[in-house]
């Protein structure tokens, strides 16, 4: 019986590890820039073409590799940051496991250029599907240039599930972001298609947030710090009044990593409960400062999920410091009780004086000027025959009451009959029995029906705003805006480019008065974000549903008979009047024989 087992060679082993460490160009992205950090770089420049699909380019001023260094470096489990197991319990450099060139040689052809400060010529390598082409000495500046050409050129099946380009464009946005966040000391330059992007100098934390996200966010953050044995916590959260359901910016960071941390977000929602409505979240940038020897960053291959040893501790210490953040910076004057060094002021004592009264004012309560012998009473006969017979008029009209509305299957046995429950419900008696309506979720439906309607047929209902705002996109954001604009248009905004990310706003749709414009369109972009419009009906249902979710009527709203009658009848007139388009239940009906 011949042998079945053997090992893989090199080759399929690394295109193995790749399908783990590098997903789509992003990974490229994270794992290169990360490895630029770790040389102590202070000036990163990434270019991208195509979305990372045909070129990445990390050129960085870092330390560089010496000519054995940068062959090495594409060999598996090869790294500088780590010696013996127990490293792994004192890290302080991004990377460790020494996969990621092999993984990116694997499926790419790769070309490095790289040179120390102490040496004279540097090192070109061409790697080609982990096959080593060349290896020269050249002349080149001081630090790193990875270019990474046609990702995943050699299995054709995963280059085919690569998403569109705006999709992949913002996960390397993403990515870029999370890593300038955490490192403010060092420039960042982004280029896409030879247009740029982002160009981040260096700065302090706060000021990297604004560069990145826009300056209008400075208004909206508030700074936490609070420094214990177990962990330091530091950085900025929302104030409840910038919460959101979407497009909230969140990110945790644990010893200049990024991570995600679910067990931590609860902490910091905890914290604001009772103060942002239910469904909104705010923003965070929050980092920790912790010993290497607590965590564990070796659970994944993307090293985003970490296990914290005092994860309950941590808990309370993140809750309690933001707590602390919303008391101290609320809109309540503190009470000051230091009166040293303060003037002194005298004390009114109107005993000492003699006292005083307190001042008043004479007048003739008979007076009446109607009745003094300057003032002549009009003629009944000069005024009275102008109004005569209105007063009959009056008591004999009403205000009109609403006509009667046609329902699909059960009518409305009045149309007196509608009632509004806790301004939440619509009640009325049909024939099988009792309406129940979701005025909220009514409107919904109505209005996205309305707005879905005008994009596919390419309508436009805007209304011009007198006074036009102007709102600043993230790169991310700013990404698909080509994608969208056309479809904002047909739902009735008006939007003018300004460059860099600035949009003004010139104009809304029709029926949304009171409505923050610049957060609508902020909403709705982050629900095109995260529908990254892979297909485009599904696209045009996400654009309808944000905006008639913010612009429908709230629960609480008061009603008259006149604003119940048209939305029962609208919304039984729509394709699916029991259900919003997110399969929410709109309206019941309670039979007779069960409301007793």
């Amino acid at each position: 019986m011949s042998d079945v087992i053997q090992v893989l060679p090199d080759s399929v082993a690394n295109q193995i590890a790749a399908g783990e460490v590098i997903q789509r160009p992003a990974s490229l992205v994270k794992e290169l820039v990360e490895n630029s950090i770790d040389a102590g770089a202070t000036r990163v420049e990434v270019v991208v073409t195509e979305a990372g699909k045909t070129l990445v380019q990390v050129i960085d001023d870092g330390k560089g590799m010496s000519g054995m260094d940068a062959r090495l470096a594409f060999e598996r489990h090869a790294t500088s940051k780590i010696r013996k197991a127990t490293d792994l319990f004192s890290l302080h450099t991004m990377g460790f496991r020494g996969e990621a060139l092999a993984s990116i040689a694997a499926v790419a052809q790769v070309e490095l250029r790289t040179r120390m400060e102490s040496d004279e010529l540097g090192t070109c390598v061409r790697i080609n599907g982990s096959q080593l082409e060349s290896q020269e000495s050249v002349s080149c500046p001081k630090g790193s240039n990875f270019s990474v050409k046609n990702l995943f050129y050699n299995i054709p099946a995963r280059r085919k599930f690569l998403k569109s380009n705006t999709t992949e464009l913002n996960n390397i946005l993403a990515e870029f972001e999370r890593i300038v966040l955490v490192n403010p000391a060092v420039s960042f330059f982004l280029k896409h298609n030879g247009l740029e992007l982002m160009s981040l100098p260096a700065a302090g934390p706060k000021q990297r947030i604004l560069a990145v996200f826009g300056k209008k966010l400075n208004e909206e953050l508030l700074p936490i710090e609070v420094n214990t044995t177990l962990a330091h916590v530091s950085g900025f959260v929302g104030t409840p009044e910038s919460s959101r359901k979407k497009g909230s910016r969140q990110f945790f960071f644990v010893n200049g990593r990024y991570m995600r941390h679910p067990y931590f977000h609860k902490a910091v929602m905890e914290a604001f409960s009772r103060l942002v409505p239910e469904g909104e979240q705010v923003s965070y940038f929050i980092s920790f400062t912790v010993d290497p020897a607590t965590i564990d960053v070796n659970i994944h291959p993307t090293k985003t999920e970490i296990k914290f040893e005092n994860e309950q501790a941590i808990w309370q210490i993140l809750e309690a410091a933001i707590k602390e953040t919303l008391g101290r910076f609320n809109e309540v004057p503190s009470i000051d009780f230091d009166t040293e060094g303060k003037p002194e002021i005298p004390v009114f004592d109107d005993a000492r004086r003699g006292g005083f009264s307190q001042p008043k004012v004479d007048y003739n309560p008979s007076y009446n000027p109607f009745h003094s012998s300057s003032s002549s009473k009009p003629h009944a006969s000069d005024w009275e025959s102008v109004y005569a017979g209105l007063e009959q008029q009056h008591e004999t009209q009403s205000d009109p009451e609403p006509g009667p509305v046609l329902l699909a299957s059960d009518e409305p046995t009045s149309p007196s009959e509608f009632l509004q429950y806790k301004g939440r419900l619509i009640i009325t008696s049909v024939k099988s029995g009792l309406m129940l309506i979701d005025q909220h979720k009514a409107h919904v439906r109505v209005l996205f029906d309305r707005y879905l309607s005008q994009i596919d047929s390419r309508r436009t209902a805007s209304q011009g705003i007198l006074f036009p705002e102007v709102m600043q996109l993230s790169p991310s954001e700013n990404a698909v805006m080509p994608d969208v604009k056309d479809d904002l248009r047909y739902l009735g905004f008006d939007l003018s480019d300004l460059g860099g990310g600035s949009y003004s706003i010139n104009g809304v749709p029709a029926g949304i008065d009171g409505l923050d414009p610049v957060r609508l369109v902020h909403d709705i972009v982050s629900a095109a974000i995260e529908k990254n419009g892979r297909v485009k009906a599904g696209f045009h249902r996400s654009l309808a549903l944000s905006l008639a979710r913010a612009a429908a009527i709230v629960h609480g709203q008061v009603l008259s008979q006149q604003e119940m009658s048209r939305l029962v009848a609208d919304l039984l007139g729509s394709s699916a009047p029991e259900y919003t388009p997110d399969g929410e239940k709109v309206l019941t009906i309670l039979p007779d024989d069960s409301l007793l």
